[in-house]
């Protein structure tokens, strides 16, 4: 295959909300995809942890529904369902260019395990490590 030939699509990444108000599609690559510890992450979305992946943010899209907005902290904006409250993406402002989704919001979850877990510092005493890898 010569490097002029061109270069089989991406196949496209689906997922939502709950209740199907909101739904997004990724077209891109997934960047890194992580397990995240931090106190942050655990009171916006009421878990002991939460599992992200990033994208690049050219390759995110809406296609149903348009969340609600909610900056968590300053430089952080969050999105989620304004009908049902599923938690959808993260967006840090250090971070132009990205966007990270709440894993669990994917229509095949298991596609993308996390790589790592991160802010581990943070981590609930009694919560297990999910990868081998930790900040």
């Amino acid at each position: 295959m010569s490097s002029d030939a061109p270069k089989p699509p991406i196949p496209s990444i689906k997922g939502g909300c709950f209740c199907g108000e909101v739904r997004y599609r990724i077209t891109g690559p997934v960047l890194i995809s992580a397990q995240c510890h931090c106190e942050d992450c655990r009171r916006t979305i009421g878990a002991t942890s939460v599992s992200w992946f990033t994208v690049n943010e050219m390759d995110f899209h809406w296609v149903n529904g348009e969340p609600s907005r909610f900056a968590s902290s300053a430089p952080v904006i969050r999105t989620f369902c304004p009908a049902c409250g599923t938690s959808l993406t993260y967006q840090h402002g250090d971070r132009v260019g990205e966007v990270d989704i709440t894993t669990a919001t994917l229509d095949k979850p298991e596609k993308i395990a996390p790589s790592k877990d991160i802010f581990c510092q943070e981590k609930i005493s009694w919560v297990p490590f999910h990868t081998q890898e930790h900040d």
